[in-house]
């Protein structure tokens, strides 16, 4: 028996429609979102960071308008999230609150995971949640969206969200135990498929369509998400959901279709932040800031003595050493105008200066990549 998820302690859960919501009577399906929590409750006292990805808003929105055309206009799409998300995070909430955890709620749309300024700050309120001890219950903002702004489906939602907050593993939890060969419904010959150690064309297209009107993806959309997990160094697993307790289930060796991550994520950040970012300005520093750098720390203010370019939060800056060489990159905490300001003060007096709730750090150490001769050579 092997536990699927030892090796994982950032773990971002995405839950289908058709495992939350009874497709004959369109309710909430109480019984078994209290187990899901009590696995959830289970993996945090382990010490688990957890981050779910709920679908359901428009499944509980359509029964409580009484809605019940199959296809619903956006329009009717959008009514039926607004109604069905307060029913979805009263459920999440109460049944978490059973096992002592807050929950927050997060409505997420495709600009929030797409621009950087947003991206940042939409990390950072999920990062804070954890540190506090809530579990963050993260959707798609339906009741606004519109065709031309949406992402679609959950899957590829869910595969957003764990690479932004650079997740060990993205769990799909759906009406299916994982990849096959085939469509297994259409095909009796269709082979499970235990491990995908890359997204070939061969696997692409082995998927099939979305399996119930519930559902706005299929085995489509979840290969697509697992492309965008695992180049950016996140795992990713499939498995079925709709029975009690899923994710114990995957800690007790159930069935499952594993992809592997194509780097660690650690190389993929790296990657991504030296490689496929422009550099939007410089930031000089003196000798003990650069020390510092280069024994694992965050840039603060106080270190810097000059700033070039025209940048904004979430930019890709250099950062050049006393004599001028580019000893790091990473991605600016402030905008230009305020690291110009600040540049030289030490913490409190940035404070001072930018208020309280203003960021200690000009560039954080999980956002710095440092130079090593290796990597200054390749640029």
């Amino acid at each position: 028996m092997t536990n699927a998820l030892a090796p994982y302690r950032r773990l971002t859960i995405k839950i289908g429609s058709a495992t939350i919501v009874d497709s004959a009577t369109g309710k909430l399906r109480t019984e078994w979102l209290m187990a899901l929590a009590e696995d959830l409750a289970s993996l945090k006292a382990e010490g688990r960071s957890l981050v779910v990805v709920s679908s359901g808003a428009i499944a509980l929105g359509r029964r409580l308008l009484g809605l019940d055309a199959v296809n619903l206009s956006l329009e009717q799409q959008q009514a039926a999230a607004s109604a069905g998300q307060i029913a979805l995070s009263q459920a999440w909430a109460d049944c978490l609150g059973r096992h002592g955890i807050v929950a927050g709620q997060i409505l997420i749309t495709p600009n929030i995971t797409e621009e950087r300024r947003y991206f940042l700050n939409a990390r950072t309120t999920i990062s804070t949640l954890l540190d506090l001890g809530a579990i963050p219950i993260i959707n798609e903002n339906d009741s606004v969206a519109t065709a031309e702004i949406k992402y679609g489906d959950n899957d590829r939602l869910s595969a957003r969200v764990a690479t932004m907050i650079e997740a060990d593993a993205l769990i799909l939890l759906s009406d299916v135990d994982g990849l096959y060969t085939a469509p297994p419904g259409r095909d009796p010959g269709a082979r499970h498929l235990a491990v995908v150690a890359a997204i070939t064309p061969e696997i692409e297209a082995m998927a099939g369509g979305a399996a119930s009107h519930l559902s706005k993806g299929g085995m489509t959309t979840k290969i697509e998400a697992g492309k965008i997990a695992t180049q950016a160094g996140t795992a990713m697993i499939i498995a079925r959901g709709t029975d009690l307790h899923p994710l114990r289930a995957l800690t007790e060796g159930g069935t499952h279709t594993l992809f592997a991550a194509a780097e660690s994520r650690a190389q993929a950040r790296k990657r991504w932040i030296m490689g496929t970012l422009d550099l939007a300005g410089q930031i000089h520093v003196d000798a003990g800031a650069a020390r510092a750098l280069l024994s694992g720390k965050s840039l603060l203010p106080i270190g810097v003595t000059r700033v070039k370019g025209e940048f904004v939060r979430g930019d890709a800056v250099a950062i050049l050493d006393p004599d001028g060489r580019e000893i790091a990159r990473g991605l600016v905490g402030l905008d230009r105008d305020e690291a110009e300001l600040v540049k030289g003060k030490n913490s409190a007096r940035v404070a001072e200066m930018l208020g309280l709730g203003a960021r200690a750090e000009l560039v954080h150490r999980d956002n710095l990549v440092v130079l090593t001769g290796m990597d200054a050579k390749a640029l």
